[in-house]
């Protein structure tokens, strides 16, 4: 690396492993490391990129001018190749183009497959635009360089857990994650990739018992956390167990700051919201805290979830006002600009479904949601996330009697996830709408006999 004595690239080294770790203490190793040389190329890489992928506006805007007044300082084309390469892609990413940003970090690893960084920041990138196939393949297609006595070798394989659990190759994602784990049983990633595959199978019982046996190894000491609190509490509420999802949201949630946090609250509220229970006043002191953070478009994604706060909040006027905000946005030619354009295709037509789900209007929640239901995944965000999306485009198809809608979505679901009570007690709701009392029953039944057998662990869920 140029441009760094011993000292920064100590520096250096070990905020690359806590960034791996997702440990807090990258920001401080990555600022020590531009302490000893302020023009250390890589540092300011670094550093630019844990401003950019935080998804905070004002943590971006910094980014922006350090990365900016950092480039005046330095003889660009006099860099070594790779590092003007990153040079590069942090600027696509400053630029607002998530997608050559990604591509450029692509080109990176073909030549360089054991460049941490650009692994990492490049599966974040294809987690920000949805991009199922990038987060497997990026990932898939430096693996092989990479081998077991390598000391971040779990970490590159809990990474494509994720991707893979996200393609949608459930077994071999949790073979792959567990062990990831193994290897290091503090990889939180890889813990969530596993905890993923559970969800998206049905098997909520199993992600329980597995988090409770590794509750030390994530629950602490990293900013992921509160993310996978979050993901506990969505398999306690399958469960049927609402007392312990909200305890878990009143004792972690609820104190989130960053935006990924209040994201993960208003999600796990939103699930409440959908089926009566209220709770406005979590939502309130939840809605307080978003303004600041959506002041100006950054994040299509953070918007969606700003909007549920204010609505469950009962502050239409406030989702309202960000939604005109968006729009005028929306009138601005920003070409290359990633967010303009999921802003466009998905952000705002989700936001004002949320909006119309809380004037009670589900026709107009079904007519906006339908035709998009296929490409939500083009905002960012992961499989369970997005699912409070989908969520709510049935409850609005239960809701404004669109019964043979409702049939087709109830009926993807249980195919792909039998063992989930919620799309047992949803095929109840479907029946009893209709007259069906015996069916609506036999379903319910079904739903509860999944909540014991999660609850106790008797028998798996996807049993």
């Amino acid at each position: 690396m140029s441009g760094a004595g011993r000292s920064a690239a100590r520096h250096y080294d070990r905020a690359i492993d806590h960034l791996l770790h997702f440990r807090m203490e990258v920001v401080h190793e990555a600022g020590a490391a531009l302490a000893e040389a302020p023009d250390f190329p890589m540092g300011n890489v670094l550093s630019a990129y844990l401003g950019l992928l935080s998804t905070e506006a004002d943590q971006a805007r910094q980014a922006r001018q350090s990365f900016a007044a950092f480039r005046t300082r330095i003889d660009h084309a006099g860099l070594p190749p790779r590092e003007r390469a990153h040079v590069e892609a942090v600027q696509a990413l400053l630029d607002g183009d998530f997608h050559a940003c990604g591509a450029l970090l692509a080109r990176i690893t073909e030549q360089h497959p054991r460049d941490a960084l650009a692994l990492a920041a490049g599966h974040q990138i294809d987690f920000f635009v949805g991009d199922a196939r990038s987060l497997r393949d990026r990932i898939g297609g430096a693996l092989s360089a990479w081998h077991e006595d390598d000391r971040h070798y779990g970490h590159v394989l809990g990474m494509y857990a994720f991707g893979l659990e996200e393609a949608g190759h459930y077994d071999r994602s949790e073979e792959v994650g567990l062990r990831a784990v193994e290897l290091n049983p503090r990889d939180v990633w890889g813990i969530h990739a596993v905890v993923h595959t559970y969800e998206m199978q049905g098997r909520f019982g199993e992600g329980i018992r597995y988090l409770d046996a590794r509750v030390d190894d994530w629950s602490t000491g990293t900013f992921f956390n509160v993310h996978t609190w979050w993901h506990y509490a969505l398999y306690a509420m399958e469960a049927g167990d609402h007392g312990r999802a909200l305890a878990i949201y009143d004792a972690v949630l609820a104190a989130g700051r960053s935006s990924m946090e209040l994201l993960d609250a208003a999600a796990l509220l939103w699930r409440f919201y959908l089926e009566g229970d209220l709770r406005h006043e979590r939502w309130s002191v939840l809605a307080d805290a978003w303004p600041a953070r959506t002041h100006e478009p950054c994040y299509a994604f953070n918007d969606v979830h700003a909007v549920m706060s204010y609505v469950g909040a009962d502050r239409i006027g406030d989702a309202d006002k960000l939604i005109a905000g968006r729009e005028a946005y929306l009138g601005q030619p920003l070409p290359g600009v990633s967010n303009h354009g999921m802003t466009a295709r998905v952000g705002l037509p989700v936001c004002k479904a949320l909006v119309a789900f809380g004037r009670g209007d589900h026709h107009q929640v079904v007519d906006l949601l339908y035709p998009i239901r296929h490409r939500v995944n083009e905002f960012g965000g992961s499989h369970a996330q997005r699912d409070a999306v989908q969520k709510t485009l049935l409850q609005s198809a239960l809701r404004g009697g669109r019964h043979d809608l409702a049939r087709v979505l109830i009926s993807e679901r249980i195919n792909v996830r039998p063992g989930s009570p919620f799309n047992w007690l949803k095929r109840g709701a479907l029946a009893e709408a209709i007259g069906d009392s015996a069916a609506a029953t036999a379903a319910r039944l079904r739903a509860g006999e999944l909540m014991h057998q999660a609850r106790t662990g008797n028998v798996s869920a996807s049993e």
